[in-house]
């Protein structure tokens, strides 16, 4: 019932109209490249760098060889820019498989267990020799030496009268009088139907890519959530029965399998980082010819993956590394781009030319691209690696993600990343060209944005063009990434509009959302105008029969101003000055 007044007065009453509805949460940056360790092929969210490196490891693998990977580089400088949600998908340049424990052996009673029977089997999440042991698996009581980025297993405490023990999960460069616990499981049964159940506590799930091309998948198995962040359950002997009857006493003949108080290393796993090419070193001494020991083969099931739009969102892909003009990864560089225009939701930024290449072979390899879905910039850069501490030379697209995630913090997903206020990057040393404005001039005519040394300013992306040959509004970067942010809002909208009546009621539905969502950009300087119809000009009853319900948007997209021209008129003394 409508307020009304009693006796004389002014009754003042609100209506809100002006509710404007949050924004979908950004999936934020993807990554693929190889890293030190890592599960291959599996996309995997991370939110900070501290998981990243747990995941992934560092920025550097030193040994006979010393490799810089430029995926970690950028997961780093993503995050240091204010980038919140990062998926990153590990390639390598061949079959890896997982680390397992060696044979945890059962105490003075194990011939209850067959021999050759473990109680139980732990696998390492990541995969690759650099998380195992240098040969095969390491024998009970013994640690075969490791690196950091190993891992060693020790049983403790264990108690054949309750049924239980204890699990450390230790560093595996570490010793026994100076033990490094990564992480602690305590009280552990054996028993499936007890609480502390060992897959229970430490969870027993791995995902396994399936299929081939196109029709590549994942396929989750195990029963219980991983909480451990480095290793699963993999296997609990089928012949290791319930250690308790109804009445919760122990079972004398099942205590045998409670394994035995001793340490381990895990091994066996197979693979490394660069197959049976040879590593590239990306230091001082980088060449015209590195290229990660990858070819572009090694990136197809990664993006076939990340093809799943309805699975993983996110609106800036990069790949640093791949390089277009390199003969060996350009397959899988045109295959990033077919991802990003196949989904209509992400851009590619990539890069064209190795290190130490010429300012026409940028331009020639730009003018081969037409695509507003991607976007390259120039030249190569010098920064110190965060975690070793020595000069890098690294592909623009390395750094390029942490100026979207600043662009986006600092002003909104469709201002330009570029310029003094947005594009800066201040953890650059030095550009491997120091671009002068003829250079500048063509680039930007040849659609390569140029990065830009200015005396006093530091080092700046100087440029927001797509790869669209066509003159539109989408040769920009800011359009396009203004098209992406309302296409993947506007798209959820219509997710929970899919099965529902075909009627004015639904449309109006849709319209009270979407309206002031683009009321909301505009104000935010996204939008000059706009206009959305959904109603029955555009849904006429053969739409409507055959199912269909059609929204139509129409924008008109703010512009920077990329061109600032000053005129500067002298004027003769008691002049009028124009109106």
């Amino acid at each position: 019932m409508a307020e009304v007044l009693i006796s004389p007065g002014v009754l003042a009453r609100e209506n809100d109209q002006s509710q404007i509805t949050a924004g979908p949460i950004q999936a934020g940056a993807a990554i693929i490249g190889p890293t030190v360790k890592g599960q291959e092929d599996i996309p995997t969210l991370v939110t900070s760098y501290s998981e990243y490196q747990a995941a992934f490891g560092s920025t550097f693998l030193s040994g006979s060889n010393q490799y810089t990977f430029f995926t970690s580089i950028s997961a780093y400088n993503y995050f240091q820019n204010g980038g919140s949600t990062l998926l990153v998908t590990r390639v390598t340049p061949g079959a890896f498989s997982e680390a397992s424990s060696s044979l945890i052996n059962t105490g003075s009673l194990g011939s209850t267990v067959p021999s050759g029977i473990s109680p139980f089997v732990l696998s390492t999440l990541a995969e690759g020799n650099i998380m195992n042991s240098s040969g095969s698996s390491g024998s009970n009581g013994t640690l075969v030496s490791g690196s950091s980025d190993n891992f060693r297993w020790e049983i403790t405490s264990p108690n054949t009268s309750s049924g239980v023990f204890s699990l450390l999960l230790r560093q595996g460069n570490d010793t026994q009088t100076s033990k490094q616990v990564v992480e602690t499981y305590s009280n552990l049964s054996l028993d499936p139907l007890a609480p502390n159940y060992i897959s229970k506590v430490i969870g027993d799930q791995v995902q396994t890519v399936r299929g081939t091309g196109t029709d590549v998948y994942l396929q989750s198995s195990g029963s219980y959530p991983n909480a451990s962040r480095f290793i699963r359950v993999s296997a609990v002997n089928a012949q290791t029965p319930n250690y308790f009857d109804n009445a919760g006493t122990p079972k004398d003949i099942f205590t045998g399998s409670i394994p035995a108080a001793q340490s381990g290393s895990f091994g066996g796993g197979i693979g490394d980082i660069t197959g049976s090419g040879t590593p590239s070193k990306f230091y001082q001494a980088i060449t015209n010819t590195d290229s990660q020991g990858l070819v572009g083969s090694d990136y197809t099931t990664a993006i076939n993956l990340l093809g799943n739009r309805d699975e993983f969102r996110y609106n800036v892909i990069t790949a640093p590394g791949l390089i277009l003009a390199n003969g060996t990864t350009g397959a899988g560089w045109t295959s990033i781009q077919s991802n990003c225009e196949n989904r209509g939701d992400a851009i590619f930024v990539g890069d064209l030319v190795n290190y130490n290449s010429s300012l026409t072979q940028v331009t020639n390899g730009a003018a081969n691209v037409d695509s507003s879905y991607v976007a390259t910039y120039w030249p190569w850069l010098q920064i110190i690696d965060p975690d070793s501490r020595e000069l890098v030379w690294v592909p623009a697209s390395t750094l390029i993600p942490g100026v979207y995630a600043y662009n986006d913090r600092a002003g909104e997903p469709w201002f330009a990343p570029a310029g003094i206020n947005r594009g800066g990057l201040g953890v650059v040393n030095q550009a491997e060209r120091k671009l002068t404005n003829t250079n500048r001039d063509a680039l930007y005519t040849g659609k390569v944005n140029p990065i830009a040394t200015f005396p006093g300013q530091g080092i700046v992306v100087f440029g927001q063009k797509t790869l669209q040959t066509k003159a539109s509004a989408l040769d920009r970067v800011n359009v396009r990434r203004l098209l992406i942010t309302l296409k993947n809002y506007i798209s959820q909208i219509a997710d929970t509009l899919v099965f529902e009546q075909n009627t004015a009621a639904t449309r109006n539905t849709f319209l009270s959302q979407v309206n002031p969502y683009l009321e909301s950009v505009q104000q935010r300087q996204g939008l000059y105008a706009f206009k959305v119809v959904m109603d029955n000009s555009n849904n006429t009853p053969d739409v409507i029969d055959r199912n269909e319900l059609i929204g139509a948007v129409y924008l008109q997209p703010t512009k920077t101003a990329e061109f600032i021209y000053l005129d500067f008129n002298i004027l003769p003394t008691g002049a009028t000055f124009p109106a």
